[in-house]
């Protein structure tokens, strides 16, 4: 399982201290580690377990062609994982404040969801190769888009309330096992 996160804002966030856990929104359950900053414009990726999985994640996605400065970090905790029957990702920062925060529904193996829009609430749309930098992973077995970034639309007032604590939770994506 992974997500991935973007910096929509004009400066970077630090990320010291954030966690993030699934449909039962408990700051504090899933430490972010190995980021320390999101720069502004830059979106980074989050794997479920230790660092070990990181160049795995890397062949599968990219082959021997990751994309330069991509950062990986992982997250872990008691009873978070995300569910191929729907779940959610919440996003804490230091101070248990929630700043991103997505569900999903019931997932297609293979497929992750997209969310180039950067919607908090519900996410419903698969990634589609040629679609908002969405690719067929270098196995062949998984579409989407780690790492791309896809222009930002004009941001509604919740959006714009977000951008001004300095994140948006964007481009959710779920990997199959």
């Amino acid at each position: 399982d992974w997500f991935e996160l973007t910096n929509t804002g004009a400066v970077a966030v630090n990320l010291g201290g954030w966690s993030m856990d699934d449909s039962s929104a408990t700051a504090g359950v899933a430490p972010l580690t190995g980021i320390a900053s999101i720069a502004a414009g830059e979106s980074v990726i989050f794997i479920e377990g230790s660092s070990s999985l990181n160049a795995t994640f890397l062949s599968t996605w990219f082959g021997s062609n990751a994309p330069a400065g991509l950062q990986i970090g992982n997250y872990a905790g008691s009873g978070v994982g995300l569910s191929t029957s729907g779940d959610a990702v919440n996003v804490f920062n230091a101070g248990g404040v929630s700043q991103a925060s997505v569900s999903f529904g019931a997932s297609t193996a293979g497929v992750t969801f997209d969310n180039a829009a950067g919607l908090s609430g519900s996410i419903s749309q698969l990634s589609a190769v040629g679609v908002n930098g969405a690719f067929l992973s270098a196995d062949g077995n998984e579409i989407g888009s780690p790492g791309a970034i896809a222009a930002v639309p004009e941001a509604d007032t919740y959006a714009m309330m977000l951008a001004g604590l300095g994140l948006i939770g964007a481009a959710l994506r779920k990997r199959q096992a």
